[in-house]
């Protein structure tokens, strides 16, 4: 009997027809192969992944299989995003095992949850050097038949090896945060590996850096180091121009596939975008650039209309593939455009026109001759108001293609990431709608994702909240957008709700000497308990958190959230000159405590053209991590505001910094000259 009928996940309802008996995670998934004396099949994966929809088709639609799998096997299907706790600790098995990982994963466990056999993808048939699906599940039920004791002495190594693996001889005897000297060897190790040609790091495939750019742009701010400043400017560029982002109807997809930045791999993912968003928004605020603000603006308005749920929330993901017209499910097939196509839209010559800006050619770019759309980087001056003409027509044209499929569950960190991004380009650009959208969200999480103990459901659909409790980067994200939404709005209590979420990373998620884990000390109990401070497509819940207790304590003026924020920066430390882009987020947080971080009390009636004039110039300075309160004469629910009068009867901004404050200053062009790196 397949048991995904009645589950939340999008992911696990694509399955829930699969003539295979999938059980969801449960205790009662494992109890039941004790009973029948079988090893567990774990698969793990998520909606909009492209490799898990081909095994889905070719393996668990298949009766033939199913019926293998039924009569041998527990199978237990897993979203990785709803379970990140159990996707990361199988996957740290599968990448020691195989050197390598990915989606879809599958492991084969014992009754006792313990691995002794891993991989991903497996075809239907031997190919490519590969095994089948069918010959690796009967492999494994021999082995389990006939050496069943062999089989638990690996599994209990492999467990044994995983417990082996603590990350507390990798920090500092003094737990502090990286020097001035060690931000700078972070920096030379990006150089070293920063791609010159066509922006980004390292080779193909290629994923967007955004939580190294921020480094790099708060490196530069503090430093003014031109080498920071042009990698993240041409890593910005060329994946603005490229068929990574999305030229029609804004956004990026996943990754690229290429070292190019070209051909995508076409899913679009909220984190990516939230994350995206901020980045050039940042970027535009440190440079000026007319095409980080668009990009920005575009990303945002994005979000807005692709994922934006009833509820007020984000959505997951858009999937790769969709059907291309036939019937048939092909990846891309939304976003990429032939020349005949060009023209059944535009007419011959502006198809011309567009082929030529936006790459299109009788060879392609994709597959069966189709282009993906990028921006070549040509000289000479582009007709705007014929591009708009042409991409409005061809957006038009796009819409009424069938669309991909939304994972429509919301995960309240990649919503806390979206939160941020949207309240601080709604601030930059003058647009309150992305604003309020912003607070929506932020009110779908209060309302919907969290109990009366301020404690965090992971997911939510359809303003029900699900089973899954959260993980260490759903408090440390959501509280980092609360914060962002608090400096941009004046709200006061998106600050009080930000300091529930972080009291309870300190009570369930920080060990005695500073390290962090990413499950709750009362979450369930799996074979190890996940830790890890490194950044993987979001920051890493560890450095995640460590920014907003930094943020939190400027604000409250906290010395318990300074000294854990400073505490868990101590693996920055041990990490930044080993594996820089693998912790740009714990760098970029570590810049900011480095210049203190800036704390910026607004002082004055709310809509005075004076108190807005300041509050722009103080959300717009440079400075790493400066953190900004608004508020009128005598408000009191940021300690950063409290006592701070009026000058001379006019709205003041007060800047302090380790501990020392400025004289304020009513100008707002000398607010922005202080807070300028």
């Amino acid at each position: 009997m397949n048991r995904l009928a009645n589950e939340q996940s999008p992911y696990l309802l694509q399955h829930a027809d699969n003539p295979v008996d999938w059980w969801p995670w449960s205790t009662d998934a494992f109890e039941e192969a004790r009973r029948r004396g079988v090893p567990v099949l774990l698969s793990v994966g998520y909606s909009s992944c492209h490799w898990c929809h081909v095994m889905a088709h070719e393996s668990f639609e298949d009766p033939d299989t199913a019926a293998l799998l039924n009569e041998h096997f527990v199978a237990v299907k897993v979203d990785r995003e709803e379970r990140p706790d159990v996707d990361a600790v199988y996957m740290e098995a599968v990448q020691a095992a195989t050197g390598q990982g990915g989606w879809p994963m599958t492991v084969f466990l014992t009754p006792d949850a313990e691995p002794f056999y891993f991989g991903t993808y497996f075809p239907p048939e031997p190919r490519h050097g590969m095994p089948s699906f069918g010959q690796i599940l009967e492999g494994v039920r021999t082995a389990w038949a006939d050496r069943r004791d062999e089989v638990g002495e690996v599994a209990g190594r492999i467990v044994a090896d995983l417990a082996g693996r603590s990350l507390a001889g990798s920090l500092p005897a003094d737990r502090q945060p990286p020097r001035p000297e060690e931000l700078h060897g972070a920096l030379m190790g990006l150089t070293r590996e920063f791609d010159a040609v066509h922006g980004g790091f390292g080779g193909a495939p290629k994923f967007p850096p955004s939580m190294v750019v921020e480094f790099l742009l708060r490196h530069h701010a503090r430093t003014g180091s031109a080498g920071a400043l042009e990698m993240a400017e041409a890593t910005c560029a060329a994946m603005a121009r490229g068929g990574i982002y999305d030229q029609l109807g804004g956004g990026f997809a996943r990754y690229a596939v290429d070292a190019t930045w070209t051909v995508p791999h076409f899913e679009k993912m909220l984190y990516d975008n939230a994350l995206l968003c901020r980045t050039y928004a940042h970027l535009w605020r440190s440079t000026g650039s007319e095409q980080a603000r668009r990009i920005a603006v575009e990303t945002a308005d994005f979000m807005v209309r692709e994922l934006r749920t009833d509820q007020g929330g984000f959505a997951s993901a858009l999937d790769a593939d969709s059907d291309d017209g036939t019937g048939k499910h092909v990846e891309g097939a939304y976003y990429v455009w032939t020349p005949g196509q060009l023209r059944a839209v535009l007419g011959d010559e502006d198809a011309e026109f567009a082929a030529a800006s936006f790459g299109v050619t009788e060879e392609g770019t994709f597959e069966e001759g189709a282009s993906v759309l990028q921006l070549p980087d040509t000289e000479g001056p582009v007709d705007a108001e014929r591009m708009a003409s042409v991409k409005r027509r061809l957006l038009a044209a796009r819409d009424r293609r069938p669309r991909p499929g939304r994972d429509d569950k919301v995960v309240a960190s990649w919503n806390g990431l979206a939160i941020a991004a949207l309240a601080e380009t709604g601030a930059y650009f003058d647009r309150p709608d992305l604003i309020q959208a912003a607070t929506d969200a932020a009110d779908l999480l209060v309302r919907v994702h969290m109990d009366w103990q301020a404690r965090l459901h992971r997911t939510s659909r359809d303003g029900t909240p699900g089973a899954n409790s959260g993980v260490l980067e759903d408090y440390a994200d959501v509280a980092e957008g609360f914060l962002s939404l608090a400096s941009a709005t004046g709200e006061g209590v998106w600050v009080e709700f930000a300091g529930f979420f972080l009291d309870t990373v300190l009570l369930q998620f920080t060990s005695e000497d500073g390290a962090l884990y990413d499950t709750a000390a009362d979450a369930e109990a799996l074979i190890r308990r996940p830790q890890d401070p490194t950044d993987n497509a979001t920051p890493s819940g560890w450095t995640a958190a460590a920014g907003a207790l930094l943020s939190y304590a400027a604000l409250t003026g906290s010395a318990l959230h300074r000294d854990a924020a400073e505490r868990a920066l101590a693996i920055v430390t041990a990490l930044a000159g080993r594996a820089p882009r693998f912790i740009g987020w714990g760098l970029a947080v570590a810049e900011a405590a480095l210049d203190g971080p800036r704390e910026v009390a607004v002082v004055g009636p709310q809509g005075d053209p004076a108190t807005v004039a300041l509050h722009r110039a103080a959300l717009l300075g440079t400075a790493p991590g400066a953190v900004v309160a608004l508020g009128a004469p005598g408000a009191d629910e940021v300690p950063l505001l409290q006592d701070r009068p009026l000058v001379d009867g006019r709205p003041a901004a007060y800047v302090c910094r380790r501990f020392t404050c400025e004289r304020p200053t009513t100008d707002p062009e000398e607010l922005a000259e202080r807070l300028r790196g």
